[in-house]
């Protein structure tokens, strides 16, 4: 999941990055109104934290952008205002809960996790996709697989969610990766193949299938009963590199 985090303080826009990669969310911060307008005029993001107090604008008027746009996306507004009259005015505009510096990094992604929760619905199960025997619940970051669960890391979770979310195209490793990292992340030159191996270990070996020179394409739901028994196997949670090297 893309996230894009709107902070102007040096110290924490680093510690807040840090935490939330961590966490399994790819994530691009900026420390200005400008920057931000920018970003979203290039990006797909599924959430925004935002800090009222920038410097070159007032951070409501970007609740207010975030909440024009055609798709919906969920905003989490840090304030140093505490108020209640502060609290019911940003809710107001559209924001999806708020925190009040100085604040806790995991608290921040709980609140994270449970504002994606009610999106679009307090049903768990809400925007669950489904493609043959393969079931992913976005909102629960977890998948099955004839029911069974999958054994899934964060980033091997994103990988098949963006295939799962874009099965009729052929993605790149590029465009996969756009959508794991963040901007300035480093990125393994292999990790993509890394985790697609993993994901076919774990899964199905006739689940992705590899267009060769161009890149990645989830397999049509109708293969599946005629040519693979998986899951295959259980790996370890962590994908390694080392792996991909011997298969």
């Amino acid at each position: 999941m893309r996230l894009i985090l709107v902070e102007d303080d040096k110290m924490l826009g680093e510690a807040v990055q840090t935490h939330l990669n961590r966490s399994g969310f790819a994530v691009d911060w900026v420390g200005c109104g400008n920057d931000f307008s920018e970003a979203v005029r290039g990006h797909h993001y599924d959430f925004v934290v935002l800090d009222l107090g920038l410097p070159d604008c007032n951070g409501e008027v970007l609740v207010n952008q975030v909440q024009q746009q055609q798709r919906r996306v969920p905003v989490i507004v840090v304030t140093a205002r505490g108020s209640v009259f502060d609290r019911i005015k940003l809710l107001d505009l559209g924001a999806d809960d708020f925190l009040v510096k100085p604040y806790d990094l995991d608290e921040l992604t709980a609140r994270i996790r449970s504002v994606l929760r009610r999106q679009p619905s307090d049903d768990a199960d809400a925007g669950a996709s489904v493609h043959g025997p393969l079931c992913l619940y976005p909102l629960r970051f977890s998948a099955t697989w004839e029911g069974k669960p999958i054994p899934l890391t964060h980033r091997e979770f994103w990988v098949l969610e963006v295939l799962v979310r874009r099965k009729n195209q052929v993605l790149t490793r590029a465009q996969i990766e756009e959508a794991l990292y963040g901007w300035g992340e480093e990125v393994e030159s292999n990790a993509i193949e890394v985790y697609i191996h993993m994901l076919r270990r774990k899964i199905c070996p006739d689940l992705i299938h590899t267009v060769r020179g161009v890149g990645y394409q989830l397999a049509p739901a109708r293969i599946y009963d005629r040519y693979c028994t998986g899951p295959v196997g259980v790996e370890p949670s962590d994908a390694c590199i080392e792996c991909s090297r011997q298969s």
